[in-house]
């Protein structure tokens, strides 16, 4: 039998298969190489249009070039240096602490505390409907300092204090994807700008492995920390005079006592003693018209009595607590410089200490109104040596509250003085305290988020109210009286009343009815027991001092009860 032989399968020839793995391999590790982590090659911009001006680490509008000066528009100065900038119709009011610079829109001339002052061109102009403040007349006012970056022409203002980092792009080896700037903390985000090996930067701020830089040219975007050498804390600094406001120093706590003047000042050969007094503030200034014209019951004799007995004078102000009166006078810069100059020149022809601002009944929409006007107020006088010291209520609802912008007036006055008493006033329905204490601890707490307590004054009553209940026609009618400490005291002596006291206003109290005519008759009192309870409130929450209405009010016991309890929390 023959035997067939089997035929073998032939051999694949791999070789070719080989050297496409090999090759494909190759191209993958390169385009991995080149392209991994697939950084996004897509360039967008950081700043658009002519002189985008750079503060702080953001980009805020543009600027303009007028006159070989740079320009920027009022909306970012106000947004970024100084949100007090007033305006009227055809004028910018810039208010520093001694300083009322008005800036007419388009002039050569601005005035300083009513001075004129000639310059070689406007420094308010108005482009497209749009209001521009010159660089250079800012930066003499507040500190800050500005360039322009060659390439990018990027309007770079820095404010004095300003930190950040130094950093130097590292000579590593890197390829282009990681030394470019992001928009974000990735690489898949677009870039805005190429950095190159061993370029400075500015390290402003950190995003877990990146760090946000910004070139010296001011375009800024993330990068890897790994490119970025971290180098020392810069602080920027250069020469700025700051404004210092001088003042003749009055000891601590102060103690001011007002002295209520109607007609006449009181004569000061007929005042009782005063134990504890360092100021005091006669209601001698009233706003008499819309054009700013002010009534003075100013006497000379009050000034040098209250030298002599080591008082100073705080003389007082008021816009007569008329409404309309305050929003005509106050809604003109020449009305508000009227009262102000007026105020000045008294102030130093007399040799007063400062002024007492005492703003009520106001519209709670005519608010930024008076705001304006103690800021302007303020600067003037305290450019004069003087103290702005500014009488405020609680907060509450209405005309006699609500119009007060606090926060701000904290910052502009020396001391805020509140008026913490009519809890219940003169007509109010209901008998009651005119200043239980509870109430002034709590609402005094609101007010100490507002303004520190180093500028805060509590004021308190030497007066109470006697009420009396009656029924008529099967109705309860409540009227009130106000009676001065002695005069309480004689009426209770009179009437043989038992003090007793009152656990819910934490005064002492007094109640006497009439069987013969069914009157009720109730009295919260202010003696030396509440005067010291409200003095040491004062010192519990470290209040500047105490203000008393009205010295007419007050006698012998409350001067002394004030005096040891404020002398106590002094030395503490």
């Amino acid at each position: 039998m023959e035997t067939i032989p089997l035929r073998s399968k032939p051999k694949k020839n791999t070789k070719w298969l080989f050297s496409f793995s090999i090759l494909f391999v190759m191209i993958t590790g390169i385009l991995l190489y080149i392209y991994y982590p697939f950084a996004s090659t897509k360039k967008t911009t950081y700043v658009s249009g002519e002189y985008p001006i750079l503060i702080q680490g953001a980009i805020h509008g543009n600027a303009i070039r007028s006159d070989k000066n740079t320009f920027i528009p009022l909306e970012t100065v106000k947004d970024q240096i100084d949100n007090s900038i007033y305006e009227e119709s055809n004028s910018i009011i810039i208010t520093t602490k001694l300083k009322v610079i008005q800036i007419p829109i388009n002039q050569n001339t601005i005035y300083v505390n009513a001075k004129a002052e000639k310059l070689s061109h406007p420094m308010l102009k108005v482009v497209a409907g749009k209001k521009y403040l010159a660089l250079d007349m800012l930066k003499s006012i507040y500190p800050i300092q500005y360039h322009l970056t060659n390439k990018t022409n990027v309007v770079w203002i820095e404010k004095l204090g300003e930190k950040y980092y130094n950093g130097k792009i590292t000579s590593k080896k890197a390829r282009k994807a990681y030394l470019r700037l992001r928009q974000n903390n990735d690489l898949q985000s677009p870039y805005v700008a190429e950095v190159g090996k061993g370029e400075a930067v500015h390290i402003e701020r950190v995003m877990k492995d990146y760090y946000f830089v910004r070139t010296l040219q001011g375009i800024g975007g993330y990068i890897k920390k790994e490119y970025v050498i971290k180098e020392g804390q810069k602080q920027v600094h250069f020469p700025f005079q700051a404004e210092t406001v001088r003042l003749l120093p009055i000891s601590k706590p102060i103690h001011l006592s007002w002295e209520a003047v109607y007609i006449k000042t009181p004569d000061p050969s007929q005042l009782p003693a005063m134990p504890g007094v360092n100021a005091v503030s006669p209601t001698w200034f009233r706003l008499k018209n819309a054009n700013g014209d002010i009534s003075n019951l100013l006497s000379t004799d009050y000034i040098k009595w209250a030298k002599q007995h080591h008082m100073q004078v705080w003389g007082l102000f008021s816009n007569s607590f008329d409404p309309d009166l305050t929003k005509a006078a106050f809604s003109k810069f020449e009305n508000r410089q009227k009262i102000i100059r007026k105020l000045v020149t008294i102030a130093n022809k007399e040799n007063l200490d400062g002024i007492n601002i005492d703003i009520e009944n106001v519209r709670p929409e005519d608010g930024p109104l008076v705001t304006q006007f103690v800021r302007e107020a303020s600067a003037n006088l305290h450019a004069n040596h003087k103290y702005v010291s500014m009488d405020i209520t609680f907060i509450a609802k209405g005309n006699w509250s609500e119009f007060y912008e606090r926060e701000k007036l904290g910052k502009m006055v020396d001391y805020l003085i509140v008026m913490a008493y009519d809890e219940h006033w003169g007509t109010s329905p209901i008998a009651g305290s005119v200043a239980s204490l509870p109430w002034v601890e709590t609402n005094l707490q609101s007010i100490l988020k507002l303004v520190p307590n180093d500028k805060l004054i509590l004021g308190v009553p030497f007066y109470t109210r006697l009420w009396k209940e009656e029924w008529k026609n099967g109705q309860l009618k409540t009227t009130s009286k106000t009676l001065s400490m002695d005069q309480a005291n004689e009426w209770m002596k009179k009437h043989k009343v038992k003090i007793q006291l009152d656990s819910k206003s934490e005064q002492h109290y007094v109640e006497y009815s009439d069987s013969k005519s069914n009157i009720t008759y109730k009295m919260w009192l202010e003696d030396e027991y509440s005067l010291a309870k409200r003095a040491e409130i004062a010192g519990h929450y470290q209040l500047a001092g105490i203000a008393s209405w009205a010295r007419s009010f007050g006698n012998a016991q409350g001067w002394v009860s004030l005096q040891s309890t404020l002398s106590a929390y002094k030395n503490k």
